[in-house]
């Protein structure tokens, strides 16, 4: 998962791609300050190159883990149980680090927290392998997922700021970025664990390379660019703030549908290489099938925000995702390795699920404070709603010595997330519902 792309675009802004319209009860000062320093030569290039390095580094702390699951919990004694809860640990980062991000971000700058966030990245990656228990490996992942958390909402912030003329090709770039992170930590994981004297620890922690590779290009932009971003930080922060968001009813179905993706996701990541592997597939090809999954996400990421803004209900969008989740789980129950390719491409489809319902939190308000605000929402409840999953999935499987229990669990859950994906694509705006506090 791994993220707010297109959350922070009002439902003036067009597809991706197109250049985004001022809303006119948009704060102009919130991106004003920031015009003049994209007009340079080499600092332009080099926020680029940070925002993609940056992108690159927001799942594989996750991604990398699956394929080395069963290392990992026979290395440091975990049970499944505890597994399990390692799986719901990222959507619980996001959820509570993930709030305190706009207010670091009004203290400090976007930029500067970002670049703090890829510093604990590094440091958490490098560290949790080497930790020698499962608690000092869970806190050293927790550090690893702040980092990733707060860097989720604010690269978006930081997009929409430096580049306010093209907020759509940078959102492009940056989303398929993500996603090539994802897919190449699942593929690469066990080849480079192997050309690593076969050690998982060395496996894991050769992720942190590219945490410290982003750090570098952050630290240079930051420097001349902390009294702009701190300025429109806090001018951004300020507006929408008597919005009762949590009344409007197109809120809570976004933001169920938004948790039931999530456990989706969390779960696939988590648990499907160990599914293939159960079923005699091969450790390096369970990963290159998680890759295959998550790379779906690089050209649908793409497509799916295109199509659903030309649409004045996405809910059908979201019916035809889940149905493509139903029949991949379908097939891991009754033929998980004959089938595995198939089904890794299905699931792929599914969890594509995130960038439509980003998209959907873009379309469902009519300002760009109303977006921020639902944005927010969306995202903390619905990462609380995916916290569950994963754990009940392990537990499951562990008293069932089976899959059929979690597998049949994963597509049971896929029925209320079309029914909400339905509610949630009807053609409403939240201010058009929510409450104003007085």
């Amino acid at each position: 998962m791994p993220d707010d792309s297109l959350a922070t675009l009002g439902p003036d802004a067009g597809p991706p791609g197109a250049p985004p319209e001022q809303h006119p009860t948009a704060p102009a000062a919130a991106t004003e300050p920031d015009r003049a320093p994209a007009a340079g030569r080499a600092l332009p290039l080099l926020m680029v190159a940070g925002l993609v390095l940056a992108a690159l580094n927001l799942r594989p702390a996750i991604t990398s883990l699956g394929p080395l699951m069963e290392e990992v919990r026979s290395g440091l004694g975990m049970s499944a149980a505890v597994a399990g809860l390692l799986t719901s640990v990222p959507a619980l980062c996001f959820a509570v680090f993930g709030t305190a991000a706009p207010r670091l971000a009004r203290r400090w700058g976007p930029g500067a927290v970002v670049c703090a966030g890829m510093a604990a990245i590094a440091i958490g990656v490098t560290v949790r392998p080497y930790t020698g228990s499962t608690a000092g490996f869970l806190a050293a992942t927790a550090l690893a997922l702040a980092g990733i958390a707060v860097s989720n909402v604010l690269l978006p912030v930081v997009i929409k700021t430096w580049f306010p003329d093209r907020v759509g090709p940078l959102t492009g770039l940056y989303s398929m970025a993500l996603a090539l992170g994802t897919s190449l930590a699942a593929a690469l994981t066990v080849p480079v664990t192997a050309a690593l004297s076969g050690s998982w620890q060395s496996g894991l922690a050769v992720w942190a390379v590219l945490a410290v590779l982003a750090v570098v290009p952050w630290l240079t932009v930051v420097r001349g660019r902390r009294g702009a971003d701190g300025a429109a930080a806090r001018q951004a922060a300020a507006p929408a703030a008597t919005l009762r968001v949590g009344t409007s009813p197109t809120a809570w179905a976004l933001a169920v549908f938004f948790g039931l993706q999530a456990t989706a996701a969390y779960i696939t990541m988590g648990w499907m290489p160990q599914i293939f592997r159960d079923a005699g597939v091969p450790a390096g090809t369970a990963g290159v099938l998680l890759a295959v999954t998550m790379a779906m996400g690089v050209p649908l990421s793409f497509v799916l925000p295109r199509v659903a803004a030309r649409m004045r209900n996405q809910g059908p969008l979201a019916v035809g995702l889940g149905v493509c989740g139903l029949a991949g789980y379908t097939g891991l129950w009754l033929a998980p390795a004959s089938g595995a390719w198939a089904w890794a491409l299905l699931l792929g489809i599914s969890n594509c699920s995130f960038p439509l319902a980003l998209t959907m939190i873009g379309m469902r308000s009519r300002s760009a404070e109303g977006v921020v605000r639902l944005s927010a929402f969306v995202q903390c409840v619905g990462y609380l709603i995916s916290i569950p999953g994963p754990l009940l999935v392990a537990t499951l499987y562990q008293h069932s010595g089976g899959w059929g229990l979690p597998i049949a669990l994963m597509a049971g859950l896929m029925v209320p997330q079309m029914a909400v994906g339905m509610l949630a694509g009807r053609d409403r705006r939240m201010e058009d519902e929510a409450k104003v506090r007085h």
